[in-house]
């Protein structure tokens, strides 16, 4: 039987007519939805003609996750501790430092804090699990025994780091790998029952942007996250722990990332909240015109709010502070300001 997709039509306007349906619980509203078959035309539905399962998918209210609920768009920190991270390497692999900035994420709107100790850049080296945990466990130990206040996530592909993680006070999960670096991670996840997100990456870092290829590339990677999902649940880790992430940068050339951008709604369809990483990556220094990283937040925010268009919860940047500042423009516009 061929499959169907179905992509809700986000919208925010206040004119939202009564045939209307939330968008996973959140500030997003659609009526319509485009069904995409991969061999064929795609067309426009009613939204009151969703199939039940999938009605239930794309309007269900996501489950809070690390006790921060999702009906209202979050920033995700980025905490690298790596001497070779594409953007800040180098600059908080001390611990001190990188206490410091983890304070300074929180204090400038952060509501979660991703700490990392392997750079997954492209080109970058496997970091042994040893000198990765060493570089992370300690910065959250001493994070969470200081009263940081915000849930902290754990970005690596191992199982065992993910393990001393927890141990040391994270509350989730982040794998670019969705799994399949580790196959131990599911079973992490399933005993912690720790939120866990789930990136799509083609290929390793080493070799993801040598080739990359897609039948369709906004198919492709829905597919992939969904049959992840699947496993998932399959070893006992509830759909409401797993975060989304289409892995934007990772094995992906401009098109590509430009097509998951355009089509970031049709995630929503899995049933999970989605993360959107896109930040200061070097698609948005090329159109840009952006040489360096740290001139890419003009960019970032551009695309942060293409994906609050389309009902994102989760915002994974490096420039916390200024994109907190357009999330808050952006609320005032749509929801009003008081003085």
């Amino acid at each position: 039987m061929e499959k169907i997709y179905y992509r809700p039509i986000a919208r925010s306007d206040d004119a939202r007519p009564d045939t209307a349906l939330t968008l996973a619980g959140g500030w997003c509203w659609f009526d319509e939805v485009e069904l995409i078959r991969r061999d064929g035309p795609s067309e426009i539905i009613p939204a009151a003609h969703l199939p039940e399962e999938m009605h239930e998918r794309l309007t269900g209210s996501r489950a809070p996750l690390a006790g921060l609920a999702m009906d209202a768009p979050r920033i995700m920190g980025i905490l690298n501790i790596t001497p070779d991270s594409f953007s800040d390497g180098g600059r908080f692999d001390v611990e001190e430092a990188a206490i410091a900035h983890a304070l300074e994420l929180r204090a400038a709107g952060a509501d979660i804090l991703d700490i990392g100790g392997e750079s997954t850049r492209p080109g970058a080296l496997e970091v042994p699990e040893d000198e990765e945990i060493a570089r992370t466990a300690p910065v959250i130990a001493t994070l969470v025994e200081d009263g940081f206040d915000a849930p902290i996530s754990i970005d690596t592909r191992k199982s065992l780091v993910a393990d001393q993680a927890l141990e040391a006070g994270a509350a989730m999960l982040n794998d670019v790998s969705a799994m399949e670096f580790d196959p131990a991670m599911v079973e992490v996840a399933a005993i912690s029952g720790a939120p866990i997100c789930l990136m799509h990456a083609q290929g390793l870092p080493e070799t993801m942007q040598d080739d990359p290829d897609y039948t369709d590339v906004l198919l492709d990677v829905y597919d992939y996250l969904e049959d992840r999902i699947a496993l998932a649940e399959a070893h006992g880790v509830a759909r409401a722990s797993v975060i989304a992430d289409p892995g934007i940068g990772f094995g992906k050339t401009i098109q590509h990332n430009l097509a998951l951008i355009r089509g970031l709604s049709l995630f929503h369809a899995l049933g999970c909240p989605i993360l959107l990483g896109a930040s200061r990556k070097r698609f948005i220094g090329t159109i840009g015109a952006a040489e360096e990283a740290d001139r890419r937040m003009p960019g970032t925010l551009a695309v942060t709010l293409a994906g609050l268009e389309q009902g994102v919860q989760i915002h994974r940047v490096h420039d916390v502070a200024e994109i907190a500042q357009g999330l808050r423009l952006w609320s005032a516009i749509k929801k009003g300001y008081e003085e």
